[in-house]
């Protein structure tokens, strides 16, 4: 039985239709994998995120001058479970205001330091506290923190202090 022109027309805008939902349905399940990496879920063995498109992470060896006083936000430390890098569910709260001033001060920049102990293997560690770091920026930048503001610093070996939790820290801070 041979299809007309009308039924051909038909048959291709179904197909047209059917394809146009999975790519909907690919790109909603690419960003709620995104955000679900950035705000939380994921271990130390999954990679680390890229920053934003055309955009430039700067990364420096040693921390910035953290900017303190009047017209600068507290700097923030969040605090991550052994050998996971997944943001804590109160992150967001955390982060909501030196993310308000970064948005919001045209001058704004931020460093974001992240911190690993002197146990086990130190590629591993530093691997994890870059990760820890990854997750944070990445949380800022889905937040509407430009990547521009943002300086990471290499994994640091925390010293001293008897709380194992100091260990597994980012640190999120205004800087000159």
């Amino acid at each position: 039985m041979a299809m007309d022109d009308e039924q051909q027309n038909e048959h291709g805008v179904l197909i047209a239709w059917i394809l146009g939902i999975a790519v909907a349905i690919a790109i909603a399940v690419s960003l709620v994998t995104g955000v679900m990496s950035g705000l939380g879920g994921a271990t130390a063995k999954a990679p680390e995120a890229a920053p934003a498109a055309g955009a430039a992470v700067i990364e420096v060896d040693l921390a910035p001058e953290a900017a303190t006083g009047p017209g600068y936000p507290q700097g923030v430390r969040l605090y991550f479970e052994t050998a996971k890098y997944a943001l804590a569910a109160d992150a967001p709260a955390q982060l909501a205001a030196i993310i308000e001033w970064a948005r919001t001060e045209p001058s704004a920049r931020l460093g974001i330091s992240g911190f690993h102990d002197k146990q086990g293997d130190a590629a591993a560690n530093a691997a994890l506290a870059r990760n820890r770091a990854a997750a944070t920026r990445d949380a800022l930048i889905g937040a509407g923190v430009a990547t521009e503001r943002i300086v990471m610093v290499k994994p640091q070996e925390a010293t001293g202090g008897a709380d194992d939790r100091e260990a597994r820290r980012v640190e999120v801070y205004p800087v000159r």
